[in-house]
């Protein structure tokens, strides 16, 4: 019984643990699109292996991952991964440099296009809170007034793209325990 109840206190740490992780709206409320300044919304932001990117964006628009000389002549021939459902997301699973591009080539090359350097976890401190806004400068292309897929349902980003998923990781570990309870006093 007490290897029980010292399993559910590991997995209860093994959630809160999990809550540090982030998920970064790509391009804040402007989303994956051609008029969001993408390389000044990654400027100042430290991304670490857990974190997640969301990727909101309309039917004209997709997602590549690629290597870094795709990267560079915005080539998508050889993409790792390719997304075009107008809301996706991708775990930063592993340390090193990773590499986005739009698979219209002249939305890459006009500058729809993300490249994240990951972190290992031991760089980030628990010390640490949200990564801190940044001015974003105005676009010249006027931004287009709607997206078409772009699901009501997702979660509001904060201004600086940063939402904590604390709460959540709380009340699974809290269901996880009183489960754990119910098994072990067979209430």
């Amino acid at each position: 019984m007490a290897k029980l109840i010292l399993l559910s206190l590991l997995a209860i740490f093994c959630f809160a643990l999990t809550s540090h992780a982030a998920t970064y709206v790509v391009g804040d409320t402007s989303g994956w699109d051609i008029s969001t300044d993408i390389d000044s919304w990654a400027t100042n932001k430290t991304f670490n292996v857990g974190d997640v990117l969301l990727f909101q964006y309309s039917s004209s628009h997709s997602v590549s991952e690629v290597n870094k000389e795709s990267f560079e002549t915005c080539n998508t021939t050889n993409s790792l991964t390719t997304f075009s459902n107008g809301n996706t997301t991708v775990t930063l699973s592993n340390a090193g440099k990773r590499y986005f591009v739009c698979g219209n080539k002249l939305h890459c090359l006009g500058g729809m296009k993300l490249q994240v350097n990951v972190l290992e976890d031991d760089k980030k401190s628990a010390t640490v809170g949200a990564p801190e806004a940044q001015p974003q400068p105005q676009a010249t292309i006027p931004k287009p007034s709607s997206k078409t897929n772009n699901p009501s349902s997702t979660a509001t980003p904060s201004s600086d793209g940063f939402i904590n998923g604390g709460i959540g990781s709380l009340i699974i570990a809290f269901l996880f325990m009183v489960s754990t309870m119910f098994g072990l006093f067979q209430i």
